[in-house]
């Protein structure tokens, strides 16, 4: 029989602000792919394309609101499982793309796995928290299969090769970890072993990683090479001043200096047509969906929906965050899409997917543990 209170208690907020982002990321896309360009101009495609992914993003935000967010915590491990299948997959048949093999193809559609195991992993975490979780916190011992269950994507995500989106993913363990409570002298062991072994990375980073983090450190030693990405941006960003050029009006866009400008550098197009205040803007919206995601764990009466709607929330807290300090030089170039607003089918339906469990469980608040 079908609950009215999940009508009434439906999270139309957050709703509103999602489809707020969603129009702001069309608007920017658009002014990506059209200013400046001539008839007829091939890239108009992509934003059909970008089109077609929101509104199938919006199916998924329906479809996971069918269901009660608990069958989810059922489902952790094949939902896992798959993801990990997938990634295996992608390395033996995916599509080469710029040296990456990162990509399914599926007829004419190409999928990122890589996207949709943030959603895997939150959901598998989650799960194991909740059922594990004690007041003293997690020991070293307890932590070993939460470790292994990030580990594993992790390493097949960094095989791809994709550092941004592997590191993003460990992000969100970390963060889902801390969040659990771990014991104390338990997390003075990690901090302490973190500190001795990550200088140690740089040994096992590909020689344009490395690259990326000396043109991060010093972007004007290869100003036409590996720094080229990071000056145009910050160019960009600069020119748009206070109240920015205007809608199309951007030159570093229209002239098309600024290379990726509809992926992981649409920030910096952003920044340039709406200016300083049109990024407040924007940051001021994605705050409110990350601490309305953060209220709705603290409201939830269930330890699976806490954590689930907490990991949720720093995944798009993360992705926010290393974009944007991306853009404005702050931070390395790794390749992390801008949540709603860049270009990409996967990274569309994965933020969508969260929001439809943050509805989820905002809706299903009531329902007792």
């Amino acid at each position: 029989m079908f609950d009215r209170r999940l009508v009434q208690n439906f999270d139309w907020g957050l709703l509103g602000l999602t489809l707020l982002l969603g129009f702001l990321g069309l608007v920017t896309l658009y002014s990506t792919i059209i200013a400046g360009a001539g008839a007829p101009n091939p890239q108009k495609i992509l934003y059909l394309k970008q089109l077609v992914w929101y509104c199938v993003g919006l199916m998924a935000v329906l479809v996971f609101l069918l269901f009660n967010y608990k069958t989810l915590e059922r489902l952790a491990y094949p939902i896992y499982v798959i993801g990990t299948f997938l990634l295996i997959w992608v390395l033996l048949f995916g599509k080469y793309v710029g040296g990456s093999q990162r990509w399914l193809m599926l007829g004419s559609v190409s999928i990122q796995p890589s996207e949709l195991v943030k959603i895997a992993i939150i959901i598998v975490l989650a799960r194991y928290y909740s059922k594990h979780a004690s007041t003293t916190g997690f020991t070293l011992k307890e932590l070993l299969n939460p470790l292994i269950l990030t580990i594993i994507p992790f390493i097949l995500i960094v095989k791809q090769p994709d550092l941004g989106t592997a590191m993003l993913v460990a992000l969100i363990a970390g963060s889902m970890t801390v969040f659990s409570k771990i014991e104390r002298r338990s997390l003075l062991c990690i901090i302490t072993f973190s500190t001795i072994t990550v200088p140690l990375i740089w040994f096992f980073l590909k020689g344009y990683q490395k690259q990326r983090i000396l043109t991060f450190l010093n972007p004007d030693r290869d100003p036409l090479g590996a720094g080229y990405h990071i000056i145009q941006s910050k160019i960009a960003i600069g020119s748009g001043m206070i109240s920015g050029k205007g809608f199309l009006q951007g030159t570093q866009n229209a002239l098309s200096f600024l290379p990726e400008q509809h992926t992981d550098f649409i920030f910096s197009i952003l920044a340039e047509e709406w200016g300083f205040v049109g990024c407040v803007v924007v940051l001021i919206i994605f705050l409110m969906v990350i601490l309305w995601g953060l209220n709705i764990a603290f409201r939830c009466r269930d330890p699976f929906g806490t954590i689930l709607s907490f990991g949720i929330a720093v995944l798009i807290f993360w992705e926010v965050f290393i974009n944007i300090g991306m853009t404005m030089g702050l931070l390395p170039v790794v390749g992390v899409p801008l949540p709603f607003v860049s270009y990409g089918g996967s990274s569309i339906i994965t933020i969508m997917i969260g929001i439809g469990i943050l509805l989820n469980v905002s809706m299903r608040r009531f329902i007792p543990e």
